[in-house]
């Protein structure tokens, strides 16, 4: 795990290695989830970048019986 510093602005820099690892590329918009008591940063991706990312789901199941 790494640490960050918060700036006297609140702004904080994210590591390379994770700027990497998710690809992620200046003035790309994050969204931003406070979950139990911890912050979440979440990169928003195009639906384009989004196709075939469900490729290989077991789309099997049952239903109960009150359902359609």
């Amino acid at each position: 795990m790494q640490t960050v510093t918060v700036s006297p602005k609140y702004q904080v820099v994210i590591p390379k290695a994770i700027r990497e690892k998710l690809k992620l590329k200046p003035g790309q918009r994050m969204r931003i989830v406070e979950y139990d008591n911890r912050i979440e940063l979440i990169p928003d991706r195009n639906m384009t970048e989004m196709r075939g990312f469900l490729k290989g789901i077991n789309t099997e199941f049952s239903r109960e019986g009150d359902r359609v």
